[in-house]
């Protein structure tokens, strides 16, 4: 028997950097999330129809922070796609929050005034079944299309607009030296005074925050917020809290943005230790938002009345600068609506 050779070992400047390896063994059967928690029976709920319009896909180490056994698991919940979601309600549609109609060009969408959002990519390393864009059309609204030249063309061509928000998707989805590229261009705007960053990366796969991405960070030209999203305290452990601090050490402002929902946060309790949480890891609790109202999140909903009263009493247990703000998105608002 003629043996194969053993494959050569890759110089390390050659091998793929660790996050996407972790990335690429992201689980994408629901069949197997529920075999590796002991949840076999929990099957019969699961959705085909929802999984195949909206795949499943979960990094392993965001589901070793689930618990096992447990099928009201709060990040188990955040993930699994349900019968739920193939329910038509009335009042909930493909475009939510109004991005069509706040296109400014290819992949740019300008609700606010000074502010341009970028959509870098359609890729996520998470798909969360209450995503508010889980309908959108990433393969013609994508800013890095054409190496970016439409986007910044928009932005270099309206002065009053000061800041960019990278999203996506997940902008961190993109290769570092992707992200370098735009903002490389973004440096030759004058008129530009910030950046946002809104990722969920860092925790659910924080492996993503690496020297690379740590050094571009720290060398870019303009202050940087960087906007993470946990809705549970149990979304944080020790390898989460590690990449927080790198990304704190490269000079960003760190906040949490969170998203009321039905059977994951909806207690006082789950508010309070979210907010405690993330304060621990260094993230400022930002903003709470009510569920965008896009088709197949119905089951999630809290409403208004519930979610004023956990605000108030939220407020009344911890010190204001643990209270994030009650907001919604409303279409042709100049701003997130408080509640």
């Amino acid at each position: 028997m003629i043996t194969a050779a053993p494959s050569p070992i890759q110089p390390a400047a050659l091998q793929p950097p660790r996050w996407q390896h972790a990335w690429r063994e992201a689980v994408r059967d629901p069949g197997e999330l529920l075999s590796l928690l002991g949840l076999d029976g929990l099957a019969a709920k699961v959705s085909a129809e929802a999984a195949a319009q909206f795949p499943l896909r979960v990094p392993r180490g965001f589901i070793a922070r689930m618990r096992h056994g447990d099928p009201d698991d709060p990040l188990l919940r955040q993930v699994l796609p349900l019968d739920d979601e193939m329910r038509r309600v009335p009042g909930f549609g493909l475009d939510a929050v109004g991005d069509s109609a706040a296109r400014a060009g290819t992949g740019v969408i300008q609700k606010y005034q000074g502010r341009s959002l970028l959509v870098t990519t359609g890729s996520c390393a998470v798909h969360c079944r209450y995503c508010f864009r889980r309908h959108f059309p990433y393969a013609e609204e994508t800013a890095a299309r054409d190496g970016w030249h439409e986007a910044i063309a928009l932005i270099r061509a309206d002065s009053s607009i000061d800041e960019v928000l990278l999203s996506g998707g997940d902008p961190l989805s993109l290769a570092t030296s992707k992200l370098a590229e735009l903002t490389d261009a973004l440096a030759s705007v004058p008129h530009l005074k910030r950046l946002r960053v809104h990722s969920r990366l860092p925790v659910v796969l924080p492996e993503r925050v690496d020297d690379a991405l740590v050094d571009w960070l720290a060398a870019l030209p303009w202050p940087v917020a960087f906007v993470i999203h946990a809705n549970h305290a149990n979304e944080f452990d020790a390898s989460v809290d590690a990449a927080l601090s790198r990304l704190r050490q490269a000079g960003v402002q760190l906040l949490n943005q969170a998203v009321l929902l039905r059977g994951v946060n909806d207690t006082v309790s789950a508010l309070a230790d979210l907010s405690e949480r993330s304060f621990a890891a260094g993230v400022l609790p930002y903003y709470l938002h009510q569920l965008d109202r896009v088709a197949g999140v119905a089951h999630f909903e809290v409403d208004d009345t519930r979610a004023l009263a956990l605000h108030a009493a939220l407020a009344a247990r911890l010190s204001g600068y643990l209270v994030p703000r009650l907001v919604r998105e409303v279409p042709g608002d100049t701003g997130k609506r408080p509640l």
